[in-house]
Formats: structure tokens, sequence, C-alpha cells
């Protein structure tokens, strides 16, 4: 293992890209040692917008093999910095289910354009806000294998875009995440359902939003906190569904 972990040369570097008008920009992180063509992984950011954390799972998915990019949904240097700040700009795009999957969309063309991608083999990740983005990554219609959502929202204004869905879909999801109301839980299963979608569903017992992130603190009352062996088992999930739908 450790002859392995030398041999790595894990490349990062920031990516500028253009939705419309808009100059985003995102976060790329591969092991240069690997040669031809490897799956990608998009990485959705929380509602601060791309931080520390978003590019150190970016490098996670590196070491692992995986050509990661961290998508920018909010725009070039727009970084919230306070939960008020961060609640506003999710809103404009929770708001505006158009343009939040056009952002998405344009982070996967540009991932998928990666000389080391192999652009058949791609899935999206997000955490939070990130995880409601990746769902309507998919609703949209668009050509990736599969997506994983930690602790995201499941609601969206157009269930009956399920019919779209490509992709299977993981949602690790935090039973007693107290900003995800078991309605809002069971019309997922219901849009999913009616539209065979293939999913899966694992809900992680004393965990709540922000599960994955050590930085949410530890106190469950706040209705966010980090928990450890969640963390652990829904990563080890979510390597267990890239075997499957990388599967060549």
């Amino acid at each position: 293992m450790a002859v392995s972990a030398q041999a790595q040369q894990i490349k990062t570097q920031v990516v500028e890209y253009k939705e419309g008008t808009t100059t985003l920009e995102g976060y790329l992180a591969y092991d240069a040692s690997k040669k031809g063509k490897l799956p990608a992984v998009l990485v959705v950011h929380e509602w601060n917008g791309i931080s520390d954390y978003t590019r150190k799972r970016c490098e996670q998915l590196a070491k692992m093999g995986y050509v990661a990019f961290a998508a920018d949904i909010y725009g070039k240097g727009v970084r919230p910095k306070t939960p008020q700040e961060s609640a506003a700009e999710a809103g404009k795009y929770k708001n505006n289910v158009p343009l939040l999957r056009q952002r998405v969309n344009a982070a996967l063309a540009q991932v998928k354009k990666q000389p080391n991608v192999d652009a058949s083999r791609v899935a999206a990740i997000g955490y939070c806000f990130g995880g409601t983005t990746v769902l309507e990554l998919a609703r949209s219609g668009a050509d990736v294998a599969g997506v994983v959502s930690f602790h995201g929202g499941l609601a969206t204004p157009s269930p009956a875009d399920a019919k779209n869905i490509k992709a299977k879909v993981l949602v690790a999801h935090g039973a007693i995440d107290p900003f995800v109301p078991k309605a809002e839980v069971d019309a997922f299963f219901k849009e999913m359902n009616d539209a065979n979608v293939d999913y899966q569903f694992i809900a992680y017992s004393n965990a709540v939003h922000s599960f994955t992130n050590p930085e949410a603190g530890s106190d469950i009352k706040k209705g966010a906190a980090y928990n450890a062996a969640a963390d652990r088992r829904s990563w080890e999930a979510m390597k267990q569904f890239f075997g499957e739908i990388f599967k060549k």
C-alpha cells in the first residue's frame, strides 16, 4: 500500500468554464500516474459553494482512481460566508430548477471533455444542496451512469420528470434528518417507483443533515451534525455502487 501511494501523482487545478455568459470555476483532481481513459465523478458542493470539504472529496476520489471534478453552481467568486448568505444563494437555484439543471449539466459537459475521461463512465455525487442538484441532473435526462445524494433534499417541482432518468440512483439519508420530513421521503419513493427507476435508499440511524461533514459539529439537536459511522458506511456504499455502474 505504501508503494502504491508513493506511485500516485495526484494533480489538482482550478478550471474556468462557462454556462451561457456566466463564468464558473470548478476544481479538478486526478492521478497523473494512471494512463488511458478513466471513469469520472462530478462532485456538487453544499450550499456554501466549493469549499475545502468539496476539494477534499475530489482528492479522495482521485486517489481511488477517478477523475473528480467539482461543479461550480454559483459562479466564479460567489462563495457565501454565512448561513444566511448560503440560504439565499441556494434558494436562487432551488426556486429556479431549470437554471439549476443548466448549471450542473454545464459541469457535466466540462468533465466529459477532459482528455483522460471515459465519457461513457461518469457519475455525479452531491452533498446537501449538491445532493438535491445531482437528483435534478438525473431528472433532466442527463447521460450519466449513476448519481449519489448524500443527505440531500429529495423534493422536486417536477416529479413527472423522473421518467427521464437514465442513471441508477443511490440516496444516503439521515434517518432522523429534520430538514427532509417523512412526507418528502414518501413522495420520493412514489416518484421513483412510478417511473420504474433503478434506485437504492439507505437511511442511517441517529444521523441528521450534513452527517458526512466533520465541520457540522456533533449536536444533532441543531438538525445538522457529523456522524462518523454514517459517513464511513455511506462512503462504502458509494464505492460498491461505483463498482456496479462502472463495471465493463
